[in-house]
């Protein structure tokens, strides 16, 4: 079975307390993020508290947290001279998507239409 990478937006939805998200993130064998999801999301807390709440959470899941490494930006660049143009795909949407392309892993995402055209990134809908 082909491992899951977590969009961002999915994990909004569950911190946001969105009972579908926390169902999905329930069922994962591991919960599997791009530095840039978790670095986004520690960007949205709005103090102290609620970053602890968020290191504390991703803790308790055993969070794999996927580092950016010269492959992974390698492959985003290549995504950006591709698709920013012609796409409006955005950097974070690359590194995100080239991180599930390198490690061979699907994305979950409620904003499919941000990826759709990436070729050989299987996208798995998250519906909220």
């Amino acid at each position: 079975m082909r491992g899951q990478l977590i969009d961002t937006d999915v994990l909004i939805w569950y911190l946001r307390g969105h009972p579908e998200a926390g169902r999905l993130l329930d069922s994962l064998a591991e919960l599997i993020l791009s530095a840039v999801t978790y670095m986004e999301l520690m960007q949205g807390c709005r103090d102290k508290r609620e970053l602890s709440l968020l290191k504390k959470d991703m803790g308790m899941r055993g969070t794999r947290i996927l580092p950016i490494d010269a492959n992974i930006s390698d492959r985003a660049v290549s995504l950006i001279e591709t698709h920013a143009l012609s796409g409006g795909l955005q950097m974070a949407d690359a590194l995100i998507a080239a991180t599930g392309l390198i490690h061979g892993l699907s994305l979950v995402t409620g904003n499919a239409k941000h990826f759709v055209a990436l070729d050989g990134l299987i996208i798995e809908r998250f519906i909220p």
